[in-house]
């Protein structure tokens, strides 16, 4: 059995875009205070990590819980109103991609986003990304990208796997993986890696690339 689990945002939606300025929006709404917008400088690259470090940092660790609840409401809502107005895309081929995954009886699907996991399953329903049936873990679980991973293969229904894989654009992703000896594939150019691709369309050499034949 093998498990092969996705991020969400620059690997099955063309939304990293739209979902950074949706996320600094919230935030500025409620600390009123200047936030670096260089994810790579966190410690814990996830919503609710980012915003933990950001509060730390202004001295509002006595408000944490107030300032999570206010900034994931304002957040919920930037995004609704994104997507009234503007159509969220998946990376080309990602459904018809999980869709064969589905069809195996030798794969596990999970997916492990760093987002809430309301506006991340918006934003999959809005592109017509159909979840349902795979394990789901996002920053409501834990606040690091390892910890989410980790409870999104708890959920899996199998154990014993001969690889794990994950999917992901980002430096972080690349780390999380190598700490919990995922097989990392790279899905556009933000950063340097081997194993990379552009998008789903050519399913027989991704398949390779996860060990299936």
């Amino acid at each position: 059995m093998h498990l092969v689990m996705f991020d969400i945002d620059g690997t099955l939606l063309n939304s990293s875009g739209f979902e950074d300025e949706c996320y600094l929006n919230a935030i500025r709404k409620v600390i009123h205070r200047p936030v670096n917008e260089d994810w790579s400088i966190y410690t814990n690259a996830t919503d609710s990590g980012i915003l933990d470090e950001i509060i730390e940092k202004n001295g509002l660790g006595s408000n944490r819980r107030e300032i999570h609840s206010e900034v994931k409401r304002f957040f919920i809502d930037n995004i609704k109103s994104h997507l009234l107005i503007t159509e969220v895309k998946e990376i080309k081929g990602a459904s018809s991609f999980m869709d064969l995954l589905r069809q195996r009886d030798d794969v596990a699907l999970a997916i492990a986003t760093g987002g809430w996991e309301e506006t991340a399953k918006m934003k999959l329903e809005a592109a017509g990304i159909d979840y349902s049936g795979i394990a789901f873990a996002s920053c409501e679980d834990h606040f690091s990208r390892t910890g989410i991973m980790k409870q999104a293969e708890a959920r899996c229904p199998g154990s014993g796997y001969t690889s794990k894989t994950y999917f992901g654009d980002a430096a972080w992703d690349k780390k999380a993986s190598r700490d919990l000896n995922f097989n990392f594939i790279l899905v556009g150019d933000r950063i340097n890696h081997p194993k990379q691709i552009r998008d789903f369309t050519h399913s027989g050499s991704i398949l390779d690339l996860i060990g299936l034949c």
